[in-house]
């Protein structure tokens, strides 16, 4: 179904890209496309109709982007949230917000596909998969001992089989779960750097060429606290470079 789209941003011409942009979206396709220039604007707007997601900037004269997401948690239905933005330092305080996604400007278009694409996945979500209702923890069941693992302190998940390795600077688990599920609930706070593999954002260090046995020749991230590299597949070189750029 098409998604509809709230675009606030204080500047004409950012607002036109992401329109223009959004023309060119496909899988879910934008709807209705409305604009406003500030958050008052906004408001006045999610009072009066519903949308399914709400591309906001942060920095604007008055009240931020981020005061709006915090109104935005309070909505019975709230809309999905990417923040769109020139400046990464706030992506921890997206991470709180329970931001889909967090792009930086000037926004590509596989980048703002993607983020509609999460956001599609997370409005048609059954409710217990909503970000506002995900724990801030992993329950890990291992040997007759359960484990309390803070999502902030997980350094990678990657999926073996029918688990998922959650790996912390000090220790690996091994958890039984689907690695979509845990993409979709923690958004944006992973990035997909392969099919099987999400790594923490704050942790990326750097990108490097690496030969593998298995994979073969090609891209690498190193993570803080972690020694062994993080293989990157070919279709995700392209947005972990932006994540390490931005």
């Amino acid at each position: 179904m098409p998604l509809d789209i709230l675009l606030v941003d204080d500047e004409p011409l950012a607002r036109q890209r992401l329109r223009t942009l959004l023309g060119d979206c496909t899988a879910p396709a934008p709807g209705r496309v409305e604009e406003a220039a500030n958050v008052q604007q906004a408001r006045a707007l999610l009072r009066s109709r519903g949308f399914d997601v709400v591309l906001l900037d942060i920095h604007m004269p008055g009240e931020d982007g981020l005061a709006l997401a915090a109104t935005l948690r309070g909505l019975d239905r709230p809309p999905a949230l990417v923040f769109v933005t020139a400046h990464a330092e706030h992506a921890l305080a997206a991470f709180e917000l329970d931001a889909a996604d967090y792009l930086t400007k000037p926004v590509r278009l596989e980048r703002l596909q993607q983020a509609l694409q999460k956001a599609e996945r997370i409005t048609h979500a059954p409710s217990g998969l909503q970000p506002d209702s995900a724990p801030n923890t992993l329950v890990i069941q291992e040997r007759g001992r359960t484990d309390r693992i803070p999502i902030e302190e997980v350094l990678y998940l990657k999926a073996e089989l029918k688990y998922v390795t959650v790996r912390t600077a000090e220790r690996s688990y091994i958890l039984d779960g689907a690695l979509q599920d845990l993409e979709e609930r923690y958004a944006p706070r992973f990035l997909r750097v392969h099919r099987n593999a999400l790594v923490a954002r704050r942790a990326l260090r750097s990108l490097e060429r690496l030969d593998d046995s298995e994979e073969g020749e090609g891209w690498a991230v190193r993570l803080h606290g972690v020694s062994e590299p993080m293989f990157v597949s070919r279709r995700q070189l392209t947005v972990v470079r932006d994540a390490l750029g931005a």
